[in-house]
């Protein structure tokens, strides 16, 4: 299987840059699978379609605006991952938009999308996330390792590294609800 992890975002935009963050956590908690690769996206957009061509899998981590608290993590699929773009929280949506939309055009789509999203709290100019979002990265991370698994990869924690959010937070259960097509992730302590 050929699988791209994609995190977008802008590290110059507190909670906004969620998405690469959890790419680096992922990074430094697990060994990477065999046809696995993680590409930090950044702020790019239409530039990444040489990367998501003739994936299997693309598994998008973005900041996602869903009405939650601060630090749910959700999860789409398919046909709702484009339309959850449509309603755009900051530019480099805009991209990622246009990206999709002209993978599915010229029919270079991953045969399986799936958007790994934060509720952010602040994208205001700063370097550190919110508590809230910098808690819950880890368990967005172990979300990815959990997806790339149901796809029967091996997922290997390095023996080294002590599962620990960025902010060092107490581990915390997970509760999840379906609501249109997602499931909602809140963390509780």
């Amino acid at each position: 299987m050929n699988i791209l992890v994609l995190g977008i975002g802008n590290l110059l935009l507190q909670d906004e840059g969620a998405g690469v963050r959890t790419v680096e956590e992922f990074e430094r908690r697990y060994e990477i699978p065999v046809g696995v690769e993680l590409l930090d996206g950044g702020t790019s957009g239409i530039e990444l379609l040489q990367y998501i061509q003739g994936k299997d899998c693309l598994i998008l981590i973005d900041v996602v605006k869903s009405g939650n608290p601060p630090g749910t993590l959700i999860r789409l699929e398919g046909q709702n991952v484009p339309a959850l773009f449509q309603k755009k929280i900051s530019p480099h949506q805009l991209g990622l938009s246009d990206l999709l939309a002209t993978a599915q055009l010229i029919d270079r789509m991953p045969k399986r999308v799936v958007l790994f999203g934060i509720e952010p709290k602040s994208i205001e100019t700063g370097l550190e996330m919110s508590e809230e979002v910098g808690g819950a990265i880890g368990g967005l991370a172990d979300m990815v390792a959990l997806e790339l698994a149901s796809l029967g990869l091996d997922v290997t924690p390095k023996s080294a590294v002590q599962p620990q959010s960025p902010r060092g937070s107490k581990p915390c259960r997970y509760s999840c609800s379906h609501e249109m097509g997602s499931v909602i992730i809140s963390g509780m302590p």
